[in-house]
């Protein structure tokens, strides 16, 4: 069986956020990828993403990184039946709008949030390590 662990972000401008979750996941020795594609610029690509890796890897936990509308989570949720955990990059002016943004999906579109990145690398450490014992005992 093999899990991954895939953190897409909406652009490249996420990338110091997203360094956070990778030092968490290096940290613990976790195996993942890193992907850049926006579900409002680049709608296919996030599509043709999430089906290759539902395809490829037994579990998948994909983290998405949007900030301002988050369809990115909304995307990814709604096209895999692989738990999706969003974390968005958040600062002070747009904190409020950028986390209603993210909770308020529509019906069977289920993802979660967790604001603190490296909460969101354990997060998805311990989603898998349900099915994985040697994971587990990484944490």
């Amino acid at each position: 069986m093999e899990n991954k662990i895939v953190i897409i972000m909406g652009s490249e401008s996420d990338k110091d956020f997203v360094k956070k979750i990778e030092d968490e996941l290096i940290s613990m020795g976790v195996k993942y990828e890193k992907k850049v594609a926006s579900a409002h610029k680049t709608p296919a690509l996030v599509l043709k993403m999430i089906g290759e890796y539902d395809r490829k890897f037994d579990n998948v936990v994909y983290i998405t990184v949007a900030g301002l509308s988050n369809g990115l989570s909304g995307i990814v949720a709604a096209n895999t039946k692989n738990p999706v955990i969003a974390c968005p990059p958040l600062n002070d002016r747009n904190y409020l709008i950028d986390v209603h943004s993210t909770l308020r999906m529509p019906s069977k579109v289920p993802s979660m949030c967790v604001l603190n990145p490296k909460n969101a690398a354990l997060a998805a450490v311990r989603i898998l390590a349900l099915t994985d014992k040697n994971l587990k005992e990484k944490i």
